[in-house]
């Protein structure tokens, strides 16, 4: 639930969203882990499990997933304002710099230092996006169905070139039917489990019933 926080608590907040901006490169995948550890491991301001639920959010609204994490995350923690610092933090680093980059990026693109520094950046930052898929695997509740969600939405999109909105449609409409018939099959079995157990119940009064007439007549 989102509160209000105090004076400290929101410059935190913005604190926290504007290192994470300054200091993640790759985007939002990238930003995942340093978004977890900070958030939800150091600071418990939501758990794990939200985590994976704000990502999911994030990645099915418009917009880039580091700004919808930083502004649902922020939202949760100190409402309307925490959202907005949040988001401004988040953003803030990123915007200054490539104003910054926009006035000299032409002189120093060609020069071979920069070039190897930007090859390692590429590398780092595909690092950090496994990690950030090897966390988001061990949080993931593993049924058929999802491997088989997963993997047909992987297939669609890296392979069958079909856009990621479509798939990710399809995505919520086969979990929420799955959830659906899941949870009226549950419903189905915790009725017949009553009804069997009102049975045996009844079929215990009766025979106790039965075993003091016995007693009478003897």
């Amino acid at each position: 639930m989102s509160k209000k926080c105090s004076f400290k608590e929101y410059l935190e907040l913005f604190g926290v969203f504007l290192r994470i901006g300054a200091f993640t490169f790759g985007g939002g995948y990238a930003m995942i882990p340093l978004l977890q550890r900070e958030v939800a491991q150091k600071r418990s301001w939501i758990t794990d499990e939200d985590m994976l639920e704000i990502i999911a959010i994030a990645e099915s609204t418009p917009g880039p997933i580091a700004i919808n994490a930083a502004t649902f995350i922020g939202l949760r923690k100190g409402g309307v304002l925490g959202s907005t610092l949040a988001t401004l933090g988040v953003v803030l680093p990123s915007y200054l710099i490539i104003i910054a980059l926009s006035f000299v990026i032409n002189e120093v693109n060609d020069i071979k230092p920069v070039q190897y520094a930007f090859e390692g950046i590429r590398v780092g930052v595909l690092a950090l996006v496994l990690k950030a898929f090897i966390n988001m695997y061990k949080q993931f509740k593993k049924y058929l169905f999802s491997y088989i969600v997963a993997a047909a939405a992987f297939v669609l999109v890296a392979f069958l070139g079909v856009s990621v909105l479509p798939v990710i449609i399809l995505c919520a409409a086969a979990g929420l039917t799955y959830t659906l018939v899941k949870n009226k099959r549950s419903a189905k079995k915790s009725v017949a489990d009553q009804q069997a157990v009102n049975t045996d119940d009844k079929s215990v009064a009766d025979q106790q019933a039965d075993n003091t007439d016995d007693k009478e007549v003897q």
